[in-house]
């Protein structure tokens, strides 16, 4: 048996388990006709929203923080079942990383978008103040995806939420169900009606009524194809994006890794949400002195690990989410297959395997030549190369057009940041990989092909904003010394004003400002007296 996907009926989405094929609820689609009355109540909202402080707008984050712990185990059931993850992964991935994301972005927003002073850098501009100011854009779109359906809106929405934004969320069409349980989250929040609002349909008739109706930000995580036709749509109206494209992300394990740690951070960050996540290990690099030892320890390990139905807690995987991320898993083991790659060890099947579910598999003898190094598998498939020297391995690493996350391992703490340092991507962890995604306070996103723009953290919450910068004069001036009338005598004091900035010596200094000053506070103070 293959299990169905979720579906789009005439007004109906229709969601299924992928790893027993059953139906587990249904969603009516929202009718895109409403999208002029949407955005009506979204901008009427947002106006409401940004005149509330950033206290009483993190109280409406703890009111949320507060319904996630107590719901904790409902949510936990229906992102395993809506995505196909076990349950111990959809908690420790999904559910805490959002009631984390709820204390962060409360305790912390008002720092991080509060009115900042600039420095005033010349004495030409002496007499003048400014200060960076962070406004909310109006009204945000984020389109999330399937492999992390909670945690990824979730985030996003309240970063948009504490910046002082509506916004409007679609989630993913294969787990409609997550999205209707952050609705839930987020009434508990006690928003002013319309500021959160959800469309449940097709995401290409989606994006297009968002560009059409005027929407002023869009957040995307997804595919580099779709996000590439996002930014071509978003042209035509100069819509700013963020985008979050997916990674193939490197490992490099160096002679003097810890080897336990580094094969329990290689099958976690490669196998966890069955290989489906853009910042986990999709190729390892693994120096020549200790490939054999290292491959030893993942193959035990690899055949130790069960993957089946993720309700109950006798498996480690769950089912990949769709048919066709399957279909693209196979279809990449196969090729390397076909190339030369030998399977080392897979995971041992626990149950029923009626859904989209695919063993654990760990390979060698892969190169560069294989779609399984070269693209973005998304499955739990981890191949393991040799490396000689560090330049090879940094070499390597760099060999892609994504450029999400990568991880070292080496007990050098100091050699681990200068590699850190060489290497192309948004997010790099030493000894670790992929958690970071978790870190509300850490910057999220990538480099290339891996996307634009950011968001967690300080830069999450700056994305969610328009830079504004306001300028004022400390004295009462009548006139800035290049304004009007222009005489020699302008001309004069100017150049005097810049040899008095950057004088070559302390007598042009004191000469350019003895014929400087005079003439700058006579035409800064007195009167234009025009005919």
């Amino acid at each position: 048996m293959t299990a169905p996907q979720a579906i789009n009926e005439p007004g109906l989405t229709i969601a299924y388990n992928p790893g027993t094929g059953e139906e587990i609820g249904h969603i009516p689609n929202t009718d895109l006709t409403r999208l002029p009355e949407m955005f009506s109540h979204a901008r009427a909202a947002q106006k409401i929203w940004a005149r509330r402080s950033f206290k009483e707008r993190a109280h409406a984050l703890r009111l949320m923080r507060d319904y996630i712990v107590e719901n904790a185990e409902e949510l936990t059931e229906i992102v395993s079942k809506s995505n196909g993850k076990t349950r111990v992964d959809a908690l420790a991935t999904e559910v805490l990383p959002c009631t984390l994301a709820c204390d962060w972005y409360g305790k912390h927003a008002e720092k991080a978008l509060q009115e900042k002073k600039l420095p005033i850098d010349s004495l030409l501009f002496i007499n003048k103040r400014t200060v960076i100011q962070r406004k909310p854009v109006g009204v945000v779109g984020i389109i999330s995806p399937w492999n992390y359906p909670l945690s990824i809106p979730f985030g996003e929405v309240i970063m948009g939420l504490m910046a002082g934004n509506a916004i409007i969320l679609k989630v993913a069409a294969a787990t409609p169900l997550v999205g209707e349980a952050i609705e839930k989250i987020i009434t508990a929040g006690n928003l002013p009606k319309g500021l959160f609002q959800q469309i449940v349909g097709s995401g290409g008739a989606v994006s297009r009524a968002f560009f059409a109706h005027g929407i002023d930000k869009i957040f995307f995580t997804g595919s580099v194809a779709v996000g590439k036709q996002l930014m071509e749509q978003a042209a035509k109206t100069l819509t700013p994006l963020s985008l979050e494209l997916g990674g193939n992300d490197p490992m490099l394990v160096f002679e003097d890794a810890d080897l336990e740690r580094a094969t329990n951070g290689a099958l976690w960050a490669g196998f966890q949400n069955a290989g489906q996540s853009c910042g986990g290990v999709e190729r390892v690099y693994v120096h020549e002195s200790v490939y054999d030892p290292f491959m030893a320890l993942m193959k035990s390990k690899t055949e130790a690990l069960r993957h089946g139905m993720g309700q109950q807690f006798d498996v480690d995987i769950g089912s990949l989410t769709t048919l066709g991320q399957l279909n693209t898993v196979k279809q990449h083991l196969e090729e390397a297959l076909s190339k030369g790659a030998e399977i080392v060890a897979q995971s041992k099947a626990v149950g029923a395997q009626d859904g989209f579910f695919h063993p654990a598999t760990l390979l060698a003898n892969t190169n560069n030549d294989m779609l399984i190094i070269k693209e973005e598998t998304f499955g739990p498939v981890i191949p393991v190369m040799k490396f000689a020297t560090e330049e090879e391995a940094i070499a390597q690493a760099n060999e892609s057009d994504l450029a999400l996350t990568s991880s070292i391992w080496t007990k050098d703490l100091a050699r681990g940041r200068r590699i850190a340092a060489e290497l192309e991507s948004g997010v790099t962890t030493i000894n670790d990989h992929l958690y970071t995604h978790g870190l509300s306070e850490m910057p999220w996103g990538g480099w290339k092909h891996s996307g634009l723009g950011r968001t967690h953290g300080h830069e999450g919450l700056q994305e969610m904003t328009h830079v504004k910068a306001v300028n004022w004069d400390i004295l009462p001036v009548k006139r800035n010394l290049w304004w009007y009338p222009f005489d020699e005598t302008t001309y004069n004091t100017l150049l005097n004003a810049q040899r008095m900035m950057y004088p070559r010596d302390a007598k042009e200094f004191v000469g350019s400002a003895l014929g400087a000053a005079p003439q700058m506070v006579k035409k800064m103070f007195t009167k234009w007296k025009h005919k």
